[in-house]
């Protein structure tokens, strides 16, 4: 049996089970066995939206919060963690990630109405379903969430934001949790937010959120997030391999027309194509690679470079080997 980062020296230690493909049974060093699932060498592709990425070392699907803080603990100091929601916004390199990474799609999915305005969502809960629990109880703000691709922990990490909404504008405060294990409550005072860009304390991720709405009405609010969805429809390649938008909107202007006057619709690079309903996509239309898509974002941003003197910045993020 593969042993995980020097096992007891690090706490954290396997069971003597033995293994079913990449499942491992893992317990804590104090003898307590966690409840989500550990995989070894897990391929990423099916874990993100593009459907591409190299394996992680190790990849770890909490059972609850408490399970997740049990698992953190367990790790050694310098363990490099990646966290991962629906994996929009996310480009995974084709050698993978050489560390662990954190899935809170179908596990921290909890989402509660707490007060007479405010919900409270865990980080793996959907943006899309999130907008659609707040419209069910009455409550607008969020609707423009339905067309975000993602979850509520990447939202939070990157002020996502779509229709004219952005998600720190409706937060009342977030919950985080650190590599030990320790969960924190946080106020909005804490983080300085523009525009896709969230800066807070270091070494902390966001597992929730408390979000303060108004006083709305239900058949209104699903009506908005049906209009919403329809308009991405028409505008968004909804039905192809994608990660959302590519690149950053440029100050007072829109990546996609800059993109766009450049005649790169429709151009591809392997498997990689920008999308021809939407130049600020780029979609995997059958076997891309990561390398694929770097080399096309590449030259989409040097052909920008060159037509209007913009520098485009990335919106996605890129990690891995």
């Amino acid at each position: 049996m593969r042993s995980f980062a020097g096992a007891q020296d690090d706490k954290l230690i396997q069971d003597d089970k033995p293994v079913q493909d990449n499942k491992l049974v893992v317990q804590c060093g104090d003898n307590m066995t966690l409840r989500g699932q550990l995989l070894i060498n897990e391929p990423l592709a099916r874990y993100t939206s593009w459907r591409i990425g190299g394996p992680a070392a190790r990849l770890y699907q909490p059972a609850d919060l408490d399970d997740l803080a049990a698992f953190l603990k367990s790790l050694p100091e310098r363990e490099p963690l990646l966290w991962l929601g629906l994996g929009s916004n996310t480009l995974i390199r084709d050698g993978g990630f050489n560390g662990t990474v954190i899935v809170t799609q179908g596990a921290l999915t909890k989402i509660g109405h707490i007060g007479e305005w405010q919900v409270q969502a865990e980080a793996g809960v959907a943006c899309a379903a999130l907008a659609r629990y707040c419209a069910r109880l009455g409550l607008t703000g969020l609707e423009f969430m339905a067309g975000i691709p993602g979850t509520v922990g990447g939202a939070l990490r990157m002020n996502a934001g779509c229709f004219g909404g952005e998600t720190w504008n409706w937060v009342e405060s977030v919950t985080t949790m650190d590599i030990k294990g320790h969960q924190r409550t946080r106020s909005t005072t804490d983080y300085q937010v523009g525009y896709r860009h969230v800066v807070g304390p270091e070494a902390e991720w966001f597992t929730g959120a408390t979000f303060r709405l108004q006083a709305g009405d239900k058949e209104t609010s699903l009506a908005k997030i049906r209009e919403l969805l329809d308009s991405r429809a028409a505008t968004q390649p909804t039905g192809e391999h994608n990660c959302g938008s590519v690149f950053r909107n440029p100050v007072g202007n829109h990546a996609g027309k800059l993109i766009e006057s450049c005649q790169l619709k429709g151009f591809r690079i392997g498997d990689a194509m920008v999308s021809p309903k939407h130049a600020n996509f780029i979609i995997n239309v059958g076997q891309a690679t990561a390398t694929d898509i770097e080399k096309l974002m590449r030259h989409v941003h040097a052909k920008v470079l060159e037509t209007h003197g913009i520098q485009l910045e990335p919106e996605v993020r890129i990690v891995g080997e």
